[in-house]
């Protein structure tokens, strides 16, 4: 039962209780009240009749009229004369039949007076006695009046009770509320504090739970900033600041590989005599003249929206642009700003040669390396400041233009042009965890299934992803009602869905219409567009604590800075990066940044899956690190291997 229920229950039942003690205290001392007015009337009565009689003829005759005529009066239940030896000189007695009380109430509630008792004496002697007992229906009727004013008052004053208790509860209750939500929070790993409620009990303990959160907040951000020095120092440059060579090869192996990885560019920059500045200005210099050239590409535009730069070795940078850019615009924007930063240091000579070269989902990476390396070398043999663009002659069965691409990604949605794909997450036991699920298209009738990268960037564009994203859970929620051995089902929403405020309320819908395969059902949303819309994102986290289903964060770990904004979603898990788990067997940096954040991670409850672990060595060294799983190619072998088709 709960608090406000047992509050209430006590509350009615102690009103109860002193309604009708009060009610039984009043009838009795009005019952005692009467009984004394009656037992003095009788005395009074009886004493007035036996000096009537004494002052008259005390003839048997004259006594026996003045007894009938006074009994015949009605008020008088019993008039009796008797003799001084006892015998009977009169006696009227009569019931009432009429009584203005029930016959119930009388039973429980009786009336006994003490009959008036009076000497009747004449000059010489004592003639007799004289007894009178006044009749009690009157007295009945009284009390019985008084019931129900009583009644009125008692509930009247109940009435007025319970409104108080109703008031004092309501303000009781707001700021009860309030602290339950804040404990229920910490139990779905949200971490909010709230406002100190004015009752000095609920006081205290809001007071005692902020002050957990607060500790907890301030040692969950120092532990951050800590593990993101260690991420910077050993992904990062430090004389630019840029990501050094190895987080850009496992960036860029990243972009080649992933399941909804798209079309993407590379622009190589290299710096043009570099060593001739270094001899002719000095190191420092030529540090100086590096990091004027870092910060010139961390602010190209395209870095900031959709890219990576980073710094490959002395001379040699390199910028990585995913989805759909005007690699040529930013390339020439990026030469122009470079020759400006750069004419202090180089004295009207050549600054820096960049080459270009575009990519698809699949590439080999060591072809497109050699491609661009070559179209930089070209870049370099022309002399000045130049750029090249390393052309590839591939005829492509994708559709040309928006138009088409429409057509296709409607046609696949309104028949069966869509379906899932399957790649397991295993447990650190081998046990399957859960299945991923990224989206395929079908182009033509008879074509290829195209991966997520593939169509995802154009749908955007296109306005798609919301309908995509649905007809993606849908499928999701068939496969768990077809395969209730199924562990688990994860489907990746896009940012632009997210924020869709049709969108969450369409899934919401579908996923209570599906309330039992839904606690099955995994969603996952990359962290940079979580945070990109958070505040849609927070409302959609807590909206999906209703249908039990899990929520989780992919490709987790590039704004690992910003992780303390994320306190208060309630998430289930997190994927951390395949570029942070690449070759970490070798990378004692990225190892130390993982099991930090597996720590920081687990101490609120939450779970950190591996992407993209390439080999069993990397899973090994994960499991010692205490991830709870993995994804990738090494992990889609070992669960081959334990469940042989």
């Amino acid at each position: 039962m709960s608090m406000y229920r047992q509050f209430w229950l006590a509350l009615f039942t102690s009103m109860l209780l002193a309604f009708g003690g009060s009610l039984i205290a009043s009838l009795l001392s009005a019952r005692a009240y009467l009984e004394s007015q009656l037992s003095i009337k009788n005395a009074d009565n009886a004493s007035a009749l036996a000096l009537s009689l004494s002052l008259s003829n005390s003839e048997p005759a004259t006594i026996e009229l003045t007894t009938t005529a006074l009994f015949d009066s009605g008020h008088y239940e019993l008039i009796r004369v008797v003799d001084p030896e006892g015998n009977q000189i009169v006696e009227r007695a009569g019931v009432v039949d009429d009584r203005d009380a029930p016959q119930w109430f009388m039973r429980w509630l009786p009336i006994h007076a003490t009959p008036g008792q009076a000497k009747i004496n004449n000059e010489v002697q004592q003639v007799g006695t004289v007894t009178v007992v006044s009749h009690n229906h009157f007295a009945y009727a009284m009390l019985w009046g008084s019931v129900w004013p009583t009644i009125a008052a008692m509930t009247f004053a109940c009435l007025v009770g319970g409104s108080l208790g109703a008031i004092i509860l309501g303000r009781l209750k707001a700021p009860l509320q309030a602290v339950i939500d804040q404990a229920t929070a910490i139990t779905e790993r949200r971490f909010v504090t709230i406002d100190e409620p004015a009752v000095p009990e609920l006081k205290h303990l809001a007071l005692a739970m902020n002050a957990t959160i607060r500790r907890l907040r301030t040692m969950f951000q120092d532990e951050a900033a800590r593990l993101e020095t260690l991420r910077r120092e050993a992904n990062f440059d430090p004389l630019t600041g840029l990501a050094n060579r190895n987080h850009f090869m496992a960036r860029l192996r990243q972009a080649l590989d992933a399941e909804d990885a798209g079309e993407g560019t590379l622009l190589l920059i290299r710096l043009a005599d570099l060593a001739g500045v270094n001899r002719r200005l000095g190191r420092d210099t030529t540090d100086e003249f590096l990091r004027c050239a870092g910060e010139v590409i961390a602010e190209c535009p395209a870095v900031g929206s959709q890219g990576l730069a980073a710094r490959l070795n002395g001379a040699d940078f390199a910028i990585l642009l995913t989805g759909e850019s005007d690699a040529q615009a930013t390339a020439s924007g990026l030469l122009a700003a470079l020759i400006e930063a750069g004419r202090p240091f180089v004295n009207d000579r050549a600054v820096a040669w960049i080459a270009i070269g575009r990519f698809g989902q699949g590439t080999d990476i060591a072809a497109l390396l050699a491609r661009v390396d070559r179209a930089l070398a070209t870049a370099e043999v022309e002399g000045g400041n130049s750029i090249y663009e390393a052309v590839v002659d591939v005829a492509s069965p994708l559709p040309r233009n928006a138009d088409q691409w429409s057509q296709v990604i409607t046609r696949a949605l309104d028949g069966q042009g869509l379906r899932l794909g399957s790649f397991p997450v295993l447990d650190t036991c081998g046990r399957l965890s859960h299945r991923e699920s990224p989206l395929r298209l079908l182009t033509t009738e008879n074509g290829e299934w195209l991966t997520a990268g593939s169509f995802l960037p154009i749908a955007e564009r296109l306005k798609l992803t919301p309908a995509l994203d649905l007809a993606a859970v849908t499928l999701g929620l068939q496969d768990l009602r077809s395969e209730p051995e199924l562990a688990g089902l994860a489907i990746n929403i896009s940012a632009s869905s997210v924020a869709n405020a049709s969108f969450r309320e369409r899934l919401l819908h579908l996923l209570g219409v599906h309330a039992e395969e839904s606690s099955r059902l995994w969603l996952e949303i990359s962290e940079s567009g979580a945070l990109r819309h958070l505040a849609a994102f927070r409302e959609l986290c807590l909206a999906l604590r209703a249908s039990n289903c899990r929520i989780g964060l992919e490709h987790f770990g590039h704004q690992f800075s910003q992780i303390g904004v994320l306190h208060d979603l309630g998430l289930d898990y997190l994927k951390v990066d395949a570029s942070f788990v690449r070759g970490i067997d070798s990378n004692r940096g990225n190892a130390a940044f993982l099991k930090g954040l597996t720590g920081i991670a687990h101490s609120i409850g939450l779970q950190v899956l591996a992407e993209g672990v390439a080999t069993e060595q990397e899973w090994l060294i994960l499991m010692e690190l205490g991830f709870d799983g993995a994804t990738g190619p090494a992990i889609s072998v070992l669960a081959a291997k334990a469940n042989p088709v």
